[in-house]
């Protein structure tokens, strides 16, 4: 299986825009999923995870209420809902797929390539 982002863009401060990352085989009821941005010089960092059979959601204190993330499981699909964004928000994103219900980039295996989301002021 491998995961492919996309969706990333330039916006502009105060935009929406949403991310996908689609599977290329199935996703097992037991995986989690999980957005992840990283920002130049900085650590990766945790937005958000849900888990796949369930749907529950588990977001970052720094996202939470602005972020949304949801999957679609007939098309082995995940998204990442994304309002209000501003100039702070600009990173690569990557989705990432694991076992674990966890915000520790270490507990995903399989990585996207990561989309790019810049955020004009």
């Amino acid at each position: 299986v491998q995961l492919q982002a996309s969706g990333g863009g330039l916006v502009q401060t105060g935009d929406s825009l949403s991310l996908s990352c689609a599977a290329s085989g199935r996703i097992y009821s037991s995986s989690v999923m999980g957005w992840f941005r990283q920002a130049p010089g900085k650590e990766r960092e945790f937005l958000a995870a849900i888990r796949w059979i369930r749907g529950v959601t588990l977001y970052a204190d720094s996202v939470k209420g602005r972020f949304t993330i949801s999957r679609d499981t007939q098309k082995n699909t995940v998204y990442l809902r994304m309002n209000v964004l501003n100039p702070e928000d600009t990173a690569v994103y990557y989705c990432a797929k694991g076992s674990q219900y966890s915000t520790r980039q270490y507990d995903y295996h399989l990585w996207g390539q990561g989309t790019q989301v810049t955020v004009s002021s």
